[in-house]
């Protein structure tokens, strides 16, 4: 049985002050949690899970060290879940060191401005790992990449992903080299840009679109050409189709 402390602590974690003040967030679930002891058993604090996942993945949890692995029942699980449903496992897992640099990384990445929405945020480092693209550089209006929500979109892909959040705009003017597409509703179909083997795609904020002081620092425009009466795309289901054809034209596409 957990001590009240101890569920105060964890539940302290769902808010980002505390996340930064102890440097650790909550995962919950079999996927994200296999995913942890697989690729990162050493960054997993504690894990909390009810008998039968506990059972049903003895090679598992072998890779972590046995004293932070607690055995607990369904109502405890239910204490410090942040879901409805809690989902047999969850674990407290060390945040990635934070970078303060953001240095242009080679080939395509992806830059994002103020999207906010945590399953859209998620969803997007999570369509980034798809495409093989290992940093995400954005601003500090963006989702925290340790939100639960996002934690979740991700279904594992932060550990895959390097997110960095500066000043776009700064970043930018330092950056002036840089091919950077940006995602608008009235740019140039995305069917007509030729190959992109190095550069940014720019998402902007999910209302807003991207900040015009941004967009002078693009080289594109880019737009997806729709045949029907909605007014815009998803931001994550934009950024898949973008990079869908970004990708496949440029970085290792063979025809």
């Amino acid at each position: 049985m957990l001590s009240k402390s101890r569920v105060k602590y964890i539940q302290s974690l769902y808010h980002k002050k505390l996340r930064d003040e102890e440097g650790c967030f909550v995962i919950e679930g079999p996927k994200i949690t296999e995913e942890f002891l697989l690729h990162a058993p050493d960054k997993i604090l504690s894990l909390y899970t009810v008998k039968s996942w506990l059972n049903n993945n003895e090679a598992l949890i072998k890779r972590m060290d046995p004293s932070g692995i607690f055995l607990i029942e369904e109502a405890g699980l239910e204490k410090i879940s942040s879901r409805n449903t809690p989902n047999q496992v969850l674990a407290i897992v060390k945040k990635k060191e934070e970078q303060h640099e953001a240095t242009v990384p080679p080939g395509i990445f992806l830059m994002l401005d103020s999207i906010q929405d945590p399953g859209n945020f998620g969803t997007i480092v999570r369509i980034a790992d798809w495409f093989g693209i290992g940093t995400i550089i954005c601003n500090k209006a963006c989702a925290d990449l340790y939100n639960p929500k996002v934690v979740q979109s991700t279904m594992g892909s932060l550990l895959s992903v390097n997110v960095i959040y500066t000043e776009l705009i700064d970043w930018c003017k330092q950056n002036t080299g840089i091919a950077i597409y940006a995602a608008t509703l009235h740019g140039k179909s995305i069917y007509q840009c030729p190959p992109v083997l190095n550069g940014a795609l720019l998402m902007g904020n999910e209302s807003k679109g991207v900040q015009p002081e941004l967009l002078r620092f693009c080289k594109e425009q880019l737009t997806i050409p729709g045949a029907g009466r909605a007014e815009s795309l998803n931001a994550a289901v934009a950024t898949g189709i973008l990079l869908s054809h970004l990708v496949k034209t440029g970085v290792g596409y063979q025809p």
